[in-house]
């Protein structure tokens, strides 16, 4: 099973929110997911990010790789392997 930490889109048209989550690789990208790991919102100045920095680093460890965008959101919340 291959678990990436990805955004799942939330929102209205034209206003996206992101939810950072734990999922399947296979699943969709609004579909399943393991775990909700934080929030980011691109639509505020500067964007908002909020993530769980233990669940973060443990899913890190175990494994999880991160897409390219995510992987951006932890290098600005200070989140390294």
């Amino acid at each position: 099973m291959a678990v990436k930490i990805r955004l799942k889109r939330m929102g209205q048209k034209k206003a996206p929110f992101y939810r950072i989550v734990v999922a399947d690789s296979r699943f969709p990208r609004d579909g399943r997911f393991i775990e909700e790991i934080g929030t980011y919102d691109p639509n505020q100045n500067p964007s908002a990010i909020k993530v769980d920095e233990e669940a973060a680093k443990k899913w890190l460890n175990n494994g999880a790789q991160p897409t390219e965008t995510v992987g951006k959101i932890f290098k600005v919340a200070g989140i390294e392997k």
